[in-house]
């Protein structure tokens, strides 16, 4: 009978084209830019997962702060490689983990001088950057060699550098004092939106020898995991792992290290050692806002389509139904049941929603295919937002097989109403209407 209803239906969509294309046109339409918006939001999201796990953060960071007194804090993980020993049992979905040091100086060059956020690179083992870096000049491989630095271009811009150029370093030690080091520009990368307008990268020694720090130390361990979206399962796993395996453990506290060290952990009073299970997301939090705006436009401007959407079917259908009357009549006078009558109708709305908003999520994929391939570049206001230099557009089946349900399902539903009162017709009634 199914079968049957949907033969109908299609054979009454054929017979009304100019409708059909318009209605079937307009929710192909709205289906089109509801996937290429879901994968602008996606595609933000997923450069500033990126971005971030390459320039700050592991999927998972196993950190911590030391003090020597009360009054005193440093960003530190003392005896680390013993740490992720004990750690490594406790996470089976480890992809690698890559030691990063951090630290903070003040890079003076001949004619300016800017702050800076340091990264200790093990370049060897630090698979994300390494991958996801691109580089405007320079060869990263220098890297390995001691005293050498990358900077990003807008940075290097500021201060007036390029590569080859030496540029002191001016960092306040750990016991308070102040120590400096000459670096040369080994090579300059692509901006990474606003993180990396502050960010810069040494060898991992190089920065230990700047804040004198001993062997064994470092600011943070980042666990790079084969989904991150366990993340925050895993955080909360090795939280309670390493407190039994007696290591003083932090709450969890979803705020980046640095806000931790200047409104929390200068203030509270004990000493020595603690570890701080951070995740990605904590890491970025001041970064989320991009994410909330973005998903308030999509809810708000996918509210608008559903609105116009269901609108524009439910005037057609009763336009349609207007049509359509006499045989309505003639229906209902040769037997077929009110039930019947509002099925065809409904199974008609749901086949045309069907088909528009599929042809619509194909072509809104293909469009961010390629658009993705033809890189296009994007303004400078924007670029720090969308942490890219180019505009990137996420193709996700699962998002275009919900964007399809939820308009099919929309077209359908607003379809029931007129259907309903086309079915409640009398026969009379519809016959004279037209006759």
């Amino acid at each position: 009978m199914a079968l049957v209803d949907l033969q109908i239906a299609a054979r009454s969509l054929a017979q009304h084209k100019k409708r059909t294309l318009f209605l079937g046109g307009a929710t192909g339409l709205v289906a089109m830019l509801l996937v290429m918006l879901m994968g602008l939001t996606d595609g933000v999201q997923e450069t500033i997962l990126d971005s971030g796990c390459t320039l700050m953060t592991g999927h998972v960071n196993l950190a911590g702060f030391y003090k020597a007194t009360a009054s005193t804090s440093a960003p530190l993980v003392l005896d680390y490689q013993k740490v992720l020993d004990d750690a490594r049992p406790l996470v089976p979905e480890l992809s690698y983990a890559v030691a990063r040091g951090r630290g903070y100086a003040r890079g003076i060059s001949e004619t300016a001088s800017m702050d800076l956020v340091l990264g200790g690179l093990r370049l060897d083992e630090d698979r994300q950057f390494t991958e996801t870096i691109a580089l405007a000049d320079g060869d990263i491989q220098e890297l390995k060699k001691p005293n050498t630095i990358l900077l990003f271009q807008t940075e290097a811009k500021r201060l007036g550098v390029k590569v080859g150029d030496t540029l002191t370093l001016s960092a306040p030690t750990y016991r308070g004092m102040a120590n400096t080091a000459d670096v040369r520009v080994a090579a300059l990368a692509k901006d990474m939106g606003v993180m990396s307008y502050f960010n810069a990268y040494l060898p991992f020694d190089t920065l230990q020898s700047l804040y004198q720090l001993k062997a064994g130390s470092t600011g943070a361990v980042h666990l790079y995991l084969k989904d991150h979206r366990a993340s925050e399962a895993v955080a909360q796993r090795l939280r309670d792992g390493l407190a039994k395996k007696g290591w003083r453990v932090m709450d969890a506290d979803p705020q980046p290290y640095w806000m931790k060290l200047m409104l929390k952990v200068n203030k509270e009073d004990w000493t020595g050692q603690k570890l701080d299970i951070t995740t990605w997301n904590d890491e970025m939090s001041q970064m989320n806002w991009i994410i909330a705006v973005l998903n308030g436009l999509t809810a708000f401007l996918l509210l608008l389509l559903a609105l116009i959407t269901g609108a524009g079917v439910m005037s057609s259908m009763w336009i349609a139904i207007r049509e359509r009357t006499r045989e309505i009549g003639t229906l209902r006078a040769i037997g077929m049941q009110r039930r019947r009558v509002l099925v065809l109708f409904v199974t008609e709305a749901f086949l045309l929603g069907l088909i528009g908003t599929s042809l619509g999520a194909l072509t809104g994929s293909a469009l961010m295919a390629l658009l993705n391939a033809l890189r296009i570049a994007v303004p400078d206001v924007l670029a720090m937002v969308l942490m890219s230099d180019h505009l990137r557009l996420s193709v996700s089946g699962s998002k275009s097989i919900f964007a399809v349900v939820l308009l099919t399902l929309l077209t359908t539903l607003s379809a029931l109403y007129p259907s309903i009162r086309a079915a409640r017709l009398k026969p009379v009634t519809a016959m004279h209407h037209l006759g």
